[in-house]
């Protein structure tokens, strides 16, 4: 029986050396498992094929060297993150099972070359996407959920409103409570 909590985790490990990065993703793999959540993992398409993760996000540079065509094959699902019209129309040509957009706010967890987005530009996206699952991301808080979700998010992606914060097992709890985990 799946236990209640997060249902969708992404792994971000950046500068990991190969071995690190696969003792991180297995882990990982393995208590997504144990607890009923979806893994997804960023950018390392061709690890994720190998450890049998069931998703895999790329940004609009990972696109670039992908194999799109073992990522389908070995029946990952494929998340794209977009910033600009120009990257959904590359995005929407990979068919990915869902699309990021953002930063929806300011970030302050990576450097962005992109002005925030707002959530005029979900509601936009989300237009454009029709049936395909659009996530907001970027500056996202506990108390902008329902924006986002009013303005076509199928889900929102979060790190710093919970990692940053004063109690971050305490707010963890507060998403969970607010969201249905």
């Amino acid at each position: 029986m799946a236990s209640v909590g997060a249902r969708l985790i992404q792994l971000r490990s950046k500068g990991l050396d190969p071995n690190q990065l696969r003792q991180e993703a297995e882990a990982a793999r393995d208590s997504c498992r144990r607890h009923g959540a979806t893994l997804v993992l960023n950018d390392h398409w061709g690890l994720a094929i190998a450890l049998g993760i069931d998703f895999i996000h790329l940004g609009q540079e990972d696109l670039d060297d992908a194999d799109l065509t073992a990522i389908r094959a070995a029946g990952l699902r494929l998340g794209v993150s977009t910033h600009s019209d120009a990257e959904l129309d590359r995005a929407l040509s990979v068919r990915p099972d869902y699309v990021a957009l953002g930063p929806v706010w300011p970030t302050t967890l990576k450097k962005m070359p992109w002005a925030p987005q707002g959530v005029e530009r979900l509601h936009a996206w989300k237009t454009r996407l029709g049936h395909v699952p659009l996530v907001a991301i970027g500056g996202v808080t506990l108390e902008r959920v329902p924006s986002c979700l009013e303005a076509g998010a199928d889900a929102v992606a979060v790190v710093s409103d919970v990692v940053a914060n004063a109690d971050p097992e305490g707010r963890a709890r507060a998403w969970l409570a607010a969201t249905g985990g």
